[in-house]
Parts: C-alpha cells; structure tokens; sequence
C-alpha cells in the first residue's frame, strides 16, 4: 500500500531530479508518456475557471526552423528535444465575451440568475479589484500567467517519470506570433504566445550543479496569535 510518506518521497525526488536541460538526447518520449503529461495540462486549474489557453504540441520541422531567429532561448531545445510545446493564451478575456460566459456554461452555470449574478461578480473583479477590463494588455497578461500553472504541472508530471523539461521565455514575442500566424497555428487578433516548454532525456547532466537560496529566506510564517 502506497502511503502518505511515499507520495511525498516520490514528488520531492522529482524536485530534486528536476533541471534546466537545454540538449537532449535522441530517445523520445513514448506517446502515452507524452498524452499524460499533456492531460495535467488540461486538467490544470485556472482562474475563474476560464481554461483561456491552448498547448501546441509543435512536430513541423519547417516551423521549429523558422522560430530558432526569434527564439534565441530555445535553438538546442528545438533541435533536439523528444517534443516541443507551445504554450497559447487567450487575449481580451472580458468579463462579457463568450468566453468567459462558455466557462460558466461548462460548469453548469449558464443561465438565468446564477449567469447573471456570476458574470456581475467577474465584472466587478476585472474593474475594481485587477482593473483589467479595458486594457487588453493586462487582460492578456492575466491570462498568459494562468499558463504558467499548467506549465509547473507538466514539468513536474514529466519529473516524476523520469522525463526531463525546460521553460523557455527566451525569445522575441512579436517574431514568434507573426511566425505562428503565418503558419496558421494561431489567430492573432484572438490569442498570442505566453511561454514555451522543451521536452525530452537529457543528453548529459547540466555543467552547473542546482542552487536554491536557503529555504529560511524564501519560506515565511507570520507567527500571528
């Protein structure tokens, strides 16, 4: 039987196994492997529930070639990772777009009074308390870090296989939306690129070894009585 101890074992090691891996080897990630990862992507939480993103999984050789001018921190990871992943965020998110109202719809909230007591609640969270309603900016701001969760789920899902990874923010975002545009991967006017993720068996361990500050300056208690 599987304890408590040993689940908290096993997802430590896999922070501890975790690194930076920027060269690959030749071995790929099995396909089921692959579909796992990527399902604790999509089974990701996100704010207000609105899943604003998508995960390309990019297999075009002429595309990977294209991007490696704009993505300067991605050139050894496009060339040789087992998979390669863009990470899509929605743009203008608005508290009255259909988006928004399909979020509430999917978890059995779309209609009558509980739509629209819900939807006054977004607005008023977008207006008074982000004040991102009218500044398409930060609306996709506030979408794209939504991805950053799933992006930490999927490191640490391959991690606890033995899978390694890297998140890439290394390169030129207007190049890489025009770039994906071109290519039909991609509506600009409806959603850009937040981050990219490399995926794949480290070729060889990193040449610097892992450092984190000491964890009584990262992790504090108030101590309130």
């Amino acid at each position: 039987m599987t304890t408590k101890e040993d689940i908290k074992k096993q997802v430590r090691a896999a922070f501890d196994f975790r690194m930076a891996v920027r060269v690959y080897s030749d071995q790929k990630i099995p396909q089921e492997d692959l579909d796992y990862i990527l399902d604790t992507a999509w089974l990701s939480p996100s704010s207000i529930g609105l899943e604003a993103w998508r995960f390309i999984v990019l297999e075009d050789k002429n595309i990977k070639e294209a991007l490696k001018d704009a993505a300067w921190g991605a050139e050894y990871q496009l060339e040789t990772a087992s998979h390669f992943i863009l990470l899509i965020a929605e743009k203008n998110a608005r508290y009255d777009t259909e988006s928004v109202k399909n979020s509430l719809v999917r978890r059995g909230l779309g209609e009558g009074e509980a739509l629209a007591k819900r939807l006054a609640t977004y607005e008023s969270f977008q207006k008074n308390d982000m004040k991102t309603a009218d500044n398409p900016r930060a609306l996709f701001d506030w979408t794209a870090k939504q991805t950053y969760i799933a992006l930490g789920n999927m490191m640490t899902a391959a991690a606890m296989i033995g899978i390694d990874s890297c998140p890439i923010e290394g390169f030129n975002y207007a190049k890489v939306n025009d770039i994906l545009a071109q290519h039909g991967l991609i509506n600009q006017e409806k959603e850009g690129i937040a981050s990219m993720l490399s995926l794949g068996y480290r070729l060889r361990d990193p040449k610097h070894p892992r450092s984190r500050k000491p964890r009584s300056e990262v992790i504090f208690y108030d101590h309130s009585e």
